[in-house]
């Protein structure tokens, strides 16, 4: 649905803001950009909606190139800004329906009804922006940007300032458009929304794209797996016949932590089998086991963490 080729932008004073972005997003996923703060990840999507030029490379939009062929490309992309710029004192029917018209689409009063009612907000058609709570506030700009019924969904910082039932409350919408085949590409700091949404991930940092990976595989590749020991009876140290497991003594010595990757298999190295084995061999009681994957967050901080 979106190729961006060798994409760059550089601004005034030579700040390099993007370098060699290189992107093909799918029809029909969600795809989720990660990175801190100042890593490019708005200025790649003001970049793909057509709001800033590219120093160099291209953008096509379902085919389209965003540059040469404005007008067809932006048709298909709808925009959720990061700010919330609505106007104060205008009805939310009145600024949906106006968004609608400035993409030369013919008043449709039945879709802009489908909008709000999918959005929970056909209560409050007839109220100023002004009385609306920066939660349904954000909700209205989801609708402005679905009013001339595009293709693909642009969702910067979709939940910011938003409380958490209201956030999954707008999870569950952004499923519901994806299901109904719109294109879905958001830009978020709560990794919890990447992990539970997303299909795909990427990763930008420093204007360059590091990384784009299916989730699960993204999980699985770089994730670790931690096993930890609890003991029947605590130590006082790691006793030197364990030493070559790399194990860590927690919970003051009740329990020890063996780290390993999370690809592996029993048959290819995970090494628990044989640590068992050598914890039994040293005459150490074992209580209980319990594994845990490494989290989405903890494989972005180690993805985005700067070379000291």
């Amino acid at each position: 649905m979106i190729r961006v080729e060798e994409l760059g932008k550089s601004f005034a004073g030579g700040f390099e803001a993007l370098r060699d972005i290189d992107l093909e997003i799918r029809r029909g996923e969600i795809f989720a950009l990660l990175g801190p703060n100042g890593a490019g990840k708005t200025t790649l999507i003001s970049v793909i909606c057509g709001l800033v030029n590219p120093s160099r490379g291209r953008v096509l939009v379902d085919g389209y190139d965003n540059v040469r062929q404005f007008r067809e490309a932006r048709a298909r992309i709808g925009l959720v800004p990061q700010e919330l710029t609505n106007d104060a004192f205008i009805k939310v029917w009145d600024t949906v329906s106006f968004s609608r018209g400035l993409f030369g689409k013919p008043p449709d009063p039945a879709h802009i009804e489908k909008v709000l009612r999918s959005l929970s907000l056909w209560e409050k058609r007839n109220n100023r922006m002004i009385t609306l709570s920066g939660g349904m506030k954000r909700r209205v700009l989801i609708a402005k940007a679905l009013a001339h019924e595009p293709e693909i969904l642009f969702l910067d910082e979709p939940t910011a300032g938003v409380d958490v039932a209201l956030r999954r409350d707008m999870w569950e919408v952004v499923r519901q458009l994806r299901n109904s085949g719109v294109t879905i590409i958001l830009t978020t700091h709560y990794i919890e929304e990447a992990e539970e949404m997303a299909d795909r991930i990427g990763v930008i940092r420093s204007g360059e794209l590091v990384l784009v990976e299916d989730k699960q595989a993204l999980m699985q590749k770089l994730g670790r797996k931690e096993l930890t020991i609890h003991l029947r009876d605590p130590l006082v140290e790691v006793p030197q016949r364990l030493s070559g497991h790399g194990l860590t003594l927690t919970e003051e010595g009740h329990a020890l932590v063996y780290t390993y990757d999370a690809e592996a298999g029993e048959d290819d190295g995970t090494g628990i089998a044989e640590l068992l084995a050598d914890l039994e061999g040293a005459g150490i009681a074992v209580k209980d086991l319990h594994t845990r994957q490494s989290s989405l967050e903890e494989i972005f901080v180690s993805l985005v963490k700067e070379t000291a």
